[in-house]
């Protein structure tokens, strides 16, 4: 059940700390003190309760988590406080790209773990998990191109996931420290919405292993930029470096003749103007193509399938720029 509003609102403040929620009261001993929720400044939190039955104390499993990444080179979280702005396309794009090198070793880690597209979009759908002794095996598209996500677990695809954070977080967790992921050149994390369950286990779980930076991905209208900035301040509070922006869905090339038209206009300017608001780098735009949505259905290679699409022209710029940003040009 979750607490929309209080009667006497519990004064809260901005918070710098991650264990810290946002809506947490002034005087909140963080999530991670011995103290969460018992303390008399938790009284009337709406995380109370799960802040008193969280454990407590430096997970053990971070030891296993960082051995486990130490094979894995860049890792890359793709996040957006919006849903539907095609963060799971951008992140399967991105893997097919640098994938295409077939020295370049790549995996995706699906941890939107209500709504996993990733097995549909990579055209993994009914492929199961295998384990064996060095731990569970990710699904491959290729040999060099491997997947793991919650979505290869389920009976049907129609099943729902009715899980609390504790729950979330153990998967991530396995996803992380049991996953024999092997030599990796490339883990890109695929989030879903928000700044929440999901982002917090990520950036705790691999605080010692580093994360290498995010790709924000917003669309054109304002009522996206407004949930892109909070996952903006997300980053800048827990300390993940922001690779840059792109607008996704920005205006729409007809397939045949090329005309370009604005489908969702950028009524306060749009990645552009945000990108300057924060002083990060926009790193392009991607224009709606009809093509994106139909090889996304069918498990396709859209930039291998398309490769005159204005679209694809654009994603190829992105990629080029996140590896020149990373130094791997």
């Amino acid at each position: 059940m979750i607490a929309l509003r209080q009667a006497q609102p519990v004064p809260t403040l901005q918070n710098n700390l991650p264990s810290q929620p946002d809506d947490a009261p002034e005087q909140c001993p963080g999530t991670d003190s011995d103290q969460a929720g018992k303390a008399d400044a938790c009284a009337g939190c709406p995380n109370q309760p799960v802040c008193a039955t969280a454990p407590k104390g430096p997970d053990p499993d971070l030891p296993l988590v960082k051995a486990r990444m130490e094979t894995v080179r860049r890792k890359i979280l793709v996040l957006s406080g919006k849903g539907g702005v095609g963060k799971s396309t951008f992140t399967a794009q991105l893997a097919w790209a640098m994938a295409a090198d077939e020295d370049c070793q790549t995996a995706i880690m699906d941890v939107d773990i209500c709504g996993p597209s990733i097995p549909t979009i990579m055209g993994l759908e009914g492929e199961t998990v295998h384990s064996s002794s060095s731990g569970w095996s990710p699904v491959y598209v290729s040999d060099n191109l491997g997947v793991m996500s919650i979505g290869f677990m389920l009976p049907s695809r129609s099943d729902a996931v009715i899980w609390r954070g504790p729950k979330k977080n153990g998967l991530i967790k396995q996803f992380l420290k049991d996953v024999d992921w092997g030599d990796l050149d490339y883990l890109l994390v695929d989030t879903p919405p928000g700044t929440s369950d999901e982002h917090l286990s990520v950036v705790q779980y691999l605080k010692e292993s580093g994360i290498d930076g995010a790709v924000v991905i917003t669309t054109p209208q304002e009522v996206a930029l407004q949930d892109v900035r909070k996952e903006i301040d997300f980053c800048q509070k827990v300390g993940i470096r922001v690779l840059g922006v792109v607008e996704n869905m920005s205006g729409f090339v007809c397939p045949s003749c090329h005309g370009r038209s604005e489908i969702f206009a950028p009524s306060t300017g749009g990645a552009e103007r945000l990108a300057k608001e924060t002083g990060l780098e926009l790193l392009g735009k991607v224009p709606l193509d009809p093509r994106i949505g139909k090889a996304s259905d069918f498990g396709l290679n859209f930039l291998e399938e398309h490769p005159d699409s204005p679209a694809t022209t654009a994603y190829l710029d992105i990629i080029k720029r996140i590896r020149t940003i990373l130094g791997d040009d």
